[in-house]
């Protein structure tokens, strides 16, 4: 599975990069593997890094790091997951996936080949001022890989400092690079909640409590929550998108079960709402006579980046080639870095209506055009050289 393609010593330029990122690509597309389980492509990696000349270490599991040592220990760190999703690929291209039922819909199979055509350029590079790290990472899509390897402590073992990321993005035109100065994804939990009310006869409604009744007050509470307990300028959402409850037309509703997500770029308000939602039950516990269960999963924290080091990319890119973007309410494991050290996490567009690149993120008809990739590699060797280490 390794591609032939290999220059050993011999210089490689940006268009044999390019080439190979593309052939690189489409191999992973085809073995696309859930959180902690991308046993294959995990070996993938290790070989593509060892014809490259690197040694690597294996982490929590199916993760890799391979590191370019500088002149001191000091490092910058470069991050791609790894993982697919449960998502059954209609496309047709020819490199289709061979796992069915999973596909890499959200294109960690490009951010992987991307961070493969770094690690290409890197090879080459010879007497850095600092070492550089590359982050192979599982089950950015669930549980959460970066967490776990923060908490095991492979940033400081490697003497972290700063960390930088893409993401492939189908929102923005192909080849243009999405930045955004502090909050730019949000914090996220998934919320279930069981109401457990008294069923009767629809005829008797008097003899029971309606717990259809008590959902919809809930709904209609659980939404004033952003409009009279959150100050305006801040964003945050309360999705309820899905309800069951009842049995028949002509009886009263014993039971309904609500799920739903909330998201918010800032922990305070995202702790705020759990709050009220909570104290919103309470008093419909009380109302009504019913119990009410919420459970509240937290996910990611919010995606923040570091303000210098947003400046520092941004003057070191072409501003025909930025989009400045407005947050957005997506999730990302890459959050637990930026507790750990300073980051930033961009987007590279890939968006292409000519040739139909059109499709969001974890569409099954998800795809793109390979040569973007090599924007993303650019991009880092201007971060490198804007951080004088090579």
């Amino acid at each position: 599975m390794i591609p032939t393609f290999y220059k050993g010593w011999i210089a490689m330029d940006l268009l044999d990069i390019k080439r190979e990122m593309k052939d690189i690509r489409r191999k992973l597309h085809q073995i696309p593997e859930t959180g902690f389980n991308e046993v294959e492509t995990s070996q993938f990696v290790k070989d593509i890094l060892t014809k490259y000349g690197y040694t690597y270490e294996e982490v929590i599991g199916t993760g890799v790091i391979a590191v370019k040592k500088g002149k001191v220990k000091e490092a910058i760190a470069f991050r791609a997951d790894m993982d697919a999703l449960m998502v059954e690929e209609k496309t047709e291209v020819p490199f289709k996936s061979t796992h069915n039922g999973r596909m890499h819909a959200c294109g960690h199979d490009g951010h992987m080949s991307l961070l493969l055509g770094f690690a290409m350029y890197l090879s080459q590079i010879e007497n850095l001022e600092k070492t550089v790290v590359l982050i192979f990472q599982p089950a950015e899509e669930g549980p959460g890989g970066a967490k776990v390897l923060v908490e095991k402590g492979y940033l400081k073992k490697y003497h972290v400092e700063a960390i930088f990321g893409f993401h492939l993005y189908p929102n923005i035109v192909e080849g243009k690079i999405g930045l955004v100065d502090g909050p730019m994804m949000a914090q996220s939990g998934e919320v279930d909640i069981n109401i457990y009310a008294t069923s009767s006869h629809g005829a008797m409604p008097h003899q029971g409590v309606d717990g259809i009744v008590v959902a919809a007050n809930l709904i209609s509470a659980y939404q004033s929550i952003i409009s009279r307990n959150i100050e305006p300028i801040q964003g945050a959402v309360v999705t309820l998108g899905k309800i069951t409850g009842g049995e028949a037309r002509n009886i009263i509703c014993g039971k309904v079960r609500l799920e739903g997500t909330i998201r918010a770029f800032n922990t305070e308000v995202y702790n705020t709402i759990k709050q009220r939602m909570g104290q919103i039950n309470l008093g419909l516990e009380a109302m009504y006579g019913v119990k009410i269960e919420l459970e509240v999963r937290d996910f990611y924290p919010p995606v923040v980046n570091d303000s210098q080091l947003f400046d520092m990319i941004n003057s070191s890119i072409n501003e025909t080639d930025i989009e400045y973007m407005k947050p957005v309410m997506l999730a990302e494991d890459f959050s637990y870095y930026q507790e750990a050290v300073p980051g930033v996490f961009m987007f590279l567009g890939t968006r292409n209506e000519a040739l139909g690149y059109i499709h969001p993120l974890h569409s099954c008809y998800f795809n793109f055009n390979e040569d973007v990739l090599i924007k993303g590699v650019e991009n880092y060797i201007k971060i490198c050289k804007k951080l004088n280490i090579f």
